[in-house]
Parts: structure tokens; C-alpha cells; sequence
């Protein structure tokens, strides 16, 4: 969409900004802002004013990385999950996805990426202090890998797993007998589910 189509340098602007959210073109853009014109004021301010404070008032759990209102997430605060079992996943997405499964009843721990040298992310950029600490300080039994199953999340857990393997601690990682798609937010919750329930050694997995 060339610039001179815009009989507004506002507008373009706006359709500018909108079309660099991820899937989002110009073509899109441009009908997403006309829709915001045609709304009220009152709640395009309210729109505007939620991104606003999405962005300066978002927390990380000091505990697991999910993002949070608070502190301490409400999932990390909850004593009724098991805190000895961590399912160690790559974003916010991942959690959403498992939780809506209902068959998990530990807590997380958020990486916020996986390890990619094409994109510029390597071990050193994954977030893993605490979930560290957890695992130097006894506090954890059992850990689940639940990366995406590319060849950047095998070579994240391979990595997490060559980490943790001498602490003692299980390591397992999602069934793969069950196919749940490159990313868990694809997968449907059964099959997610199922999956977390039939997990497997890492060490199996890895040698089968």
C-alpha cells in the first residue's frame, strides 16, 4: 500500500504502527484503524490507555518469569499446586495453553525464549537463575520439559537436561507418542493433556 494512497498523515501513521504487530499488513491495519474511528471516543481512550498500562505497569514473577499483576504470580502464590513439580516452558502462551487443560497441577517456570542462533538467542539469554536456585536449594522433585517441538526446543531441553541431569532431580518431557504440534498453543486440550499425563524420562526419549 503506497503512501500517497493516504489523504492523512494521521492516519497513515496509525495504520503505520498497526502494521507492525506480527500477521498484521497493511491492508489489515488499515481496516482495524478505520474500526477504531468509527467507535466511541470514550473506548478507543479506554483501548489506548490498557496498552498504556499494560506496558508500564507489567510485572515478572520473581519466582517463575510468567508475567503477572504482581509480584509473585497467582499460580506461584497458590499452596494448594505442587511446588516440588515445574514444567518449564518457553512464554506465557505455553502456560495458558497447559493450564487450560486441567491436568496439571504443578507450577511453571517461563524461560521467555528458546535457544536459536538465527535469532540471535543463545544459553546464555535463557531465564533460569531461579528455577536454579529451586532446583540447588531441594526444593523441586521433578522437572518437564515442554518446549516446542522443533529443533530449537529439543536443543534447549537437551541443554536444560545436560544441566540438571546430576541434581538429582527427574527430568521428563511431554509424550511424544502423542502429536501436539510445533507449538502447545496449537494443540487441542486432550491432546495437550494427554501428553502431560503419559510423560516420559528425557533420558527415554532422548535414546529412543
Amino acid at each position: 500500500m503506497s503512501n500517497h494512497l493516504f489523504s492523512s498523515k494521521l492516519l497513515e501513521n496509525a495504520v503505520n504502527e498497526f502494521s507492525k504487530l506480527p500477521g498484521i499488513g497493511k491492508k489489515t491495519a488499515l481496516r482495524l484503524v478505520l474500526f477504531l474511528l468509527k467507535q466511541n471516543k470514550d473506548e478507543v481512550q479506554s483501548f489506548g490507555d490498557s496498552i498504556i498500562k499494560l506496558f508500564n505497569e507489567i510485572k515478572y514473577c520473581r519466582s517463575c518469569n510468567n508475567i503477572s499483576d504482581t509480584d509473585l504470580c497467582k499460580i506461584c502464590a497458590n499452596p494448594s499446586r505442587d511446588h516440588s513439580t515445574i514444567c518449564v516452558v518457553e512464554n506465557i502462551r505455553d502456560v495458558l495453553s497447559i493450564e487450560n487443560t486441567q491436568q496439571y497441577h504443578g507450577i511453571y517456570h517461563v524461560l521467555g525464549c528458546i535457544i536459536s542462533p538465527i535469532d540471535g538467542f543463545g544459553p546464555g539469554d535463557l531465564v533460569i537463575k531461579t528455577l536454579e536456585t529451586k532446583i540447588k536449594n531441594k526444593e523441586v522433585k521433578e522437572i518437564i520439559l515442554a518446549l516446542p517441538t522443533t529443533m530449537e526446543g529439543d536443543t534447549t531441553n537437551f541443554y536444560l537436561y545436560r544441566k540438571f541431569n546430576d541434581s538429582g532431580v527427574k527430568i521428563s518431557t511431554l509424550a511424544r507418542g502423542v502429536s501436539i504440534g510445533d507449538d502447545l498453543e496449537y494443540a487441542d486440550e486432550i491432546t495437550l493433556g494427554r501428553s502431560i499425563i503419559n510423560r516420559t524420562l528425557f533420558e527415554a526419549s532422548f535414546s529412543s
